[in-house]
């Protein structure tokens, strides 16, 4: 059944930033945690829910794909046993974008910068704070608070990086975003604070538009209450010229949680509306956003409500995750969409992929779309939920290349594995909703003991040098015990994209 619906204006709320310019981020010794922490973050549940039924997308064995992998190579990120990095807490948040010359990781709670070339640490591991160093916006809370949630990310179109993570050690709350003057990720930035009030701004996720760039969080007011999912425009334009950038928020309801911001990848621009999405029961759920600046208003149609094979939340959007020598679940994070909400634009329609985490008979899959939008609004092209075993599958990241290649990584576990990080492929000839052959990229070492908290994030993010290397990057044991995770960073080709 598909639904839209408009929303006043009036609803709109107007967010003003305090703002400043920073050193080059390479003059800034970085700052580092004064000793090690063991800090679980709790995971804050949003209430979406499906009916669940039979699932008709359901891949229960690997497909014959044409996208075949080219040059698969892996290297440490940030986490346990990494020189320069301390331990602050779990889980890691894993998240890391590629640009012109360098690739940024960003955890709970360093980041680190790579020359992409050579494979060289050119700054870092940093606390994330060190990005505000020495500023005194949001009464130097940004400068002070090293909270995490973070989020790393690369404006294509412009050759920016847009850095940002909460401070939330105390109400107000505010959202910490760095936007870089230039292509370097060591350079200059602009910095600005938003201030939530007494919202805990949860769970931030961004996407690259071309009309800004969009933010999505989960609110809950006063730390404890869900107060609905919140979603905003930052005035991109003018953050690049380190103005004062307003972000303009819509909150559309305690109904809607887990919400995703659309992402730009590839050279061609979209001409409409910002899309953002969030899964309902066995539907997607889609809105367009059309902010408005100089005028503080932004226009919201939506949602859209795009039906679905049936679907139940993997471990009921809990904890049920099982892994080798140990009795200790882990977290699944199945009650949201997955970061991110790629979009490309091909000639004559634009692709939205996305995924979640779903039962898959007696394990959990990895259920992924392919949203196409030709000018009338979003339909569903194809879908698929990939378990091709009794393996668990989860914590997934779906991206296509310029050719329409698709990657989607994961976590993989069972009683009788360590977590491990792998990722299967789609070639536009193949079977619609299919998925090749698993590849491993990181077999895990460990498993965790202690805490059930595991990911909450990955990603996979494109090269804007060719728009064919995927950039993959989430969660993996360097050893088993409690509080010493790592990461993996790996990239690669699929098919003929060269």
């Amino acid at each position: 059944m598909l639904a839209t619906s408009a929303f006043s204006l009036s609803q709109v709320t107007v967010i003003r930033p305090e703002h400043e310019v920073s050193r080059p981020l390479r003059d800034i010794r970085p700052l580092l945690p004064q000793s090690e922490g063991r800090e679980e973050h709790a995971v804050k549940p949003v209430p979406n829910r499906s009916t669940g039924g039979v699932d008709t997308a359901l891949q229960s064995r690997p497909a014959t794909t044409s996208a075949s992998v080219v040059g698969q190579t892996s290297f440490p990120g940030l986490g346990y046993g990494i020189s320069g990095f301390t331990m602050t807490g779990e889980p890691p948040d894993t998240n890391g974008s590629v640009g012109a010359t360098q690739y940024v990781q960003w955890v709970n709670s360093m980041f680190a910068v790579w020359d992409k070339s050579t494979g060289a640490k050119v700054y870092g591991p940093a606390n994330g704070n060190t990005l505000w160093s020495g500023s005194s916006i949001a009464n130097g809370r940004c400068a002070s608070d090293n909270s995490g949630d973070p989020i790393t990310l690369y404006d294509k179109a412009n050759n920016r990086w847009i850095m940002t993570q909460f401070a939330v050690s105390k109400s107000p709350y505010y959202q910490c975003v760095a936007v870089s003057q230039t292509s370097d990720a060591t350079g200059k930035y602009n910095l600005y604070a938003y201030n939530f009030g007494t919202n805990f701004n949860d769970y931030p996720k961004v996407g690259v538009w071309p009309s800004g760039y969009f933010f999505t969080f989960n609110l809950f007011a006063r730390g404890r209450t869900f107060a609905g999912g919140d979603m905003c425009a930052m005035d991109g334009a003018t953050a690049r010229a380190g103005g004062a950038a307003t972000m303009l928020c819509f909150n559309p309801g305690k109904s809607y949680g887990g919400l995703l911001p659309a992402d730009v990848d590839g050279a061609t621009q979209p001409s409409g509306a910002e899309y953002v999405a969030n899964f309902g029961s066995n539907s997607l759920n889609v809105w367009r956003l059309t902010p408005n600046f100089g005028a503080g208003t932004m226009a919201v149609t939506g949602p859209t409500n795009l039906a679905v094979s049936a679907f139940s939340q993997a471990c009921g959007g809990g904890t049920c995750i099982p892994q080798a020598s140990t009795s200790q679940q882990l977290d699944s994070l199945a009650d949201r969409l997955m970061y991110r909400l790629s979009y490309r634009q091909f000639s004559g329609y634009g692709s939205l992929l996305v995924n979640h985490s779903v039962v898959a008979g007696s394990s959990t899959g990895v259920r992924w779309y392919e949203l196409r939008d030709a000018g009338s609004g979003p339909s569903v092209s194809q879908q698929g939920t990939y378990a091709p075993d009794s393996k668990y599958r989860w914590m997934g990241s779906v991206a296509q290349d310029k050719l329409g290649n698709i990657a989607a990584g994961f976590s993989v576990s069972s009683s009788s594995q360590y977590p491990a990080i792998a990722f299967a492929s789609h070639a536009p000839t193949d079977a619609a909703g299919t998925l090749g052959g698993e590849v491993t990229v990181d077999g895990g070492a460990g498993s965790q003991s202690g805490h059930s908290r595991w990911g909450d994030y990955a990603s996979v993010s494109l090269d804007p040098s060719d728009d064919c290397t995927m950039w993959f990057t989430t969660e993996r044991m360097n050893t088993s015990g409690d509080f010493k995770w790592g990461t993996t960073i790996s990239h690669f080709k699929l098919g003929t994209c060269q």
